[in-house]
């Protein structure tokens, strides 16, 4: 069964830091490149990262670039999203994702004072 489980979510203060996890299963994960997304309540979905299948390669939306870094190991099948400088309008869920793999069911992002 193909599957992607999010974690490390939470509630932190603007400034924070937080990382959060993607657990992958049910698929070769070293042959995907994976995404993060993040939907923030009443806003449509949106794409922030992006890392090659082997690692080497990152892409990042504008509005995370500079604070935000994907990386991923391999042989654990698990593709990380380390957030800081953290502001109150990065409060989302937040999704990792492979073209043609399902979502997951996210997790939520809360910057607050």
């Amino acid at each position: 069964q193909v599957q992607l489980v999010e974690s490390g979510g939470g509630l932190v203060q603007p400034g924070g830091s937080l990382r959060l996890s993607c657990a992958a299963s049910g698929f070769i994960f070293s042959s995907y490149a994976m995404d993060w997304y993040r939907q923030a309540p009443g806003k449509e979905r949106e794409w922030i990262a992006a890392i090659s299948s082997g690692g080497d390669r990152t892409n990042y939306a504008d509005s995370v670039k500079g604070r935000f870094s994907i990386s991923r190991d391999n042989a654990k099948n698990t593709v990380y999203l380390q957030m800081n400088s953290l502001k109150p309008e990065d409060t989302a869920v937040y999704y990792c994702k492979g073209i043609g793999l399902p979502w997951g069911q996210g997790t939520q992002v809360t910057v607050s004072s």
